[in-house]
């Protein structure tokens, strides 16, 4: 769940890889999205094809219409969904892409800020209107921000290349996991890791990274023995890494992922109208197509579903 390009994985592994891969964060199967694919991605979407949605905009509040932007909060490291471009600047992805449509039928242009994951949530309604980073929805989240529905994905393992560890997807005691820090799957794996403890089986290490990049890169090292993240993340990791990762077992945990907004704020309901509009219109399904990610596409943008 939770991006710069992985320049530190090239650097390790001395595999040529392009600024335009899997940098330095959830599809129910295994997505991998080729350079070519991601680049071709990147330039085809164009905002001003998005009519604007004027019973969402009346939503709006006056602030935000007077400002004339949107401003999205995104940790860009987590390719396909959010990453920077060959320039190391530019934020590519299809959380892009849909932060751009979701500004075009509000009438806006998408300010797009690239922010530490964790420190997303606590700045809705000040620093960001929405947090649109591949959050997944969970009850915990919805107690301190709104969350709109708009994707469902799974989670997913990859280890070197060859399984050398002798990694169990079925068992992870006694490995060394890497995760990005803030995402489900750090609690997820700090549990298991309780688990296994509390079963007297050999300790499950949990090593913690500032990015999605970070954790792979240690795993191409050697330092980790699994990285745990979401499915498509772990797809798009293994493509780019050529034969460096693979995939270990199958995709799992299905679950929802949301758009971030204040608690009961018209920032919420504006989105919500207009992200249905994009799914009624077949826009979102347009920019997911694109980035190989559709099948993950929901058809109602729901705020709060796990309350």
């Amino acid at each position: 769940m939770r991006k710069p390009a992985l320049v530190a994985i090239a650097a390790m592994t001395a595999v040529s890889l392009s600024a335009c891969t899997y940098a330095s964060q959830e599809t129910g199967t295994s997505t991998g999205t080729s350079t070519g694919t991601a680049t071709a991605a990147a330039e085809g979407f164009d905002p001003s094809t998005v009519a604007v949605n004027e019973e969402a905009v009346a939503l709006l509040p006056q602030d935000v219409v007077d400002r004339g932007t949107l401003r999205v909060g995104m940790e860009t490291t987590y390719a396909p969904a959010e990453y920077l471009d060959v320039d190391g600047q530019t934020p590519i992805g299809y959380d892009v892409d849909i932060s751009e449509a979701i500004a075009a039928a509000l009438g806006l242009e998408a300010e797009i800020q690239s922010a530490a994951f964790d420190s997303i949530i606590p700045s809705i309604g000040t620093k960001f209107d929405a947090g649109i980073s591949s959050f997944t929805i969970t009850a915990e989240r919805e107690a301190v921000a709104d969350m709109t529905s708009y994707l469902s994905v799974g989670e997913a393992y990859a280890v070197a290349a060859g399984n050398p560890a002798g990694i169990d997807a079925a068992d992870l005691c006694g490995a060394t996991v890497a995760v990005q820090t803030g995402t489900v799957q750090q609690d997820e794996a700090n549990q298991m890791a309780a688990d296994c403890d509390a079963a007297g089986k050999d300790a499950l290490d949990v090593l913690n990274y500032d990015s999605q990049a970070d954790a792979a890169t240690n795993v191409v090292g050697g330092k980790a023995d699994v990285l745990f993240a979401d499915s498509p993340i772990i797809g798009y990791a293994v493509t780019q890494t050529g034969d460096q990762l693979e995939q270990l077992g199958d995709a799992f945990a299905t679950a929802s992922q949301g758009i971030v907004t204040a608690q009961g704020s018209e920032v919420t309901d504006a989105i919500a109208l207009a992200l249905q509009g994009l799914m009624d219109d077949g826009t979102l399904k347009s920019i997911l197509d694109a980035w190989g990610a559709s099948d993950g596409m929901l058809t109602t943008a729901e705020v709060n579903p796990a309350s």
